[in-house]
């Protein structure tokens, strides 16, 4: 067996995990375009360029994700029935309120993060430490996006967790 061979198969679990995120980001990326243009509403200015925002994001993961899988020596997964298929994010109706949509992508990014932490972990058990680094940049830009976007949903009183603080 010579050294590519060898890397294939050490690569492999990662480059499976890799698709599925690849998957997951097809569809955040739709959902994302579907409330973009569905958006309606006193909040719409707000979350148009955000959804915008998010969107160009989510496509750019997109392309680095399959490059990463080239990089890697596979092909990506490409067909679109494929992807509903495997991933963790499933389609959302077009005509919701803008709180439903917000709650939507919050949770969407909560299994985004658990299928990158899935990621790492097969990245680090091959010693692969070029996807582990594409993918920590990955989960720092998403839990500040979440953040956001959860400090978006409270009401005006409502505060974070304040149990270290010395009042």
């Amino acid at each position: 067996m010579n050294y590519l061979e060898e890397q294939e198969k050490l690569h492999k679990p990662t480059v499976k995990e890799l698709n599925i995120l690849l998957a997951d980001y097809h569809l955040y990326y739709q959902k994302l375009r579907n409330f973009h243009w569905n958006i309606l509403g006193e909040n719409f200015f707000d979350l148009h360029l955000k959804f915008e925002e998010l969107y160009t994001d989510a496509r750019e993961k997109i392309d680095e994700i399959a490059e990463r899988i080239l990089t890697l020596n596979f092909h990506p997964m490409s067909k679109y029935s494929h992807y509903l298929e495997i991933s963790n994010i499933t389609e959302e109706k077009s005509l919701i309120d803008d709180k439903k949509m917000v709650n939507c992508l919050i949770e969407d990014h909560g299994k985004l993060l658990e299928q990158m932490k899935k990621v790492v972990k097969k990245a680090d058990d091959s010693g692969d430490e070029g996807t582990i680094d594409l993918i920590g940049a990955y989960i720092r830009y998403l839990e500040k996006a979440s953040w956001m976007l959860n400090a978006w949903t409270k009401r005006g009183k409502e505060r974070l967790n304040s149990s270290i603080l010395k009042e």
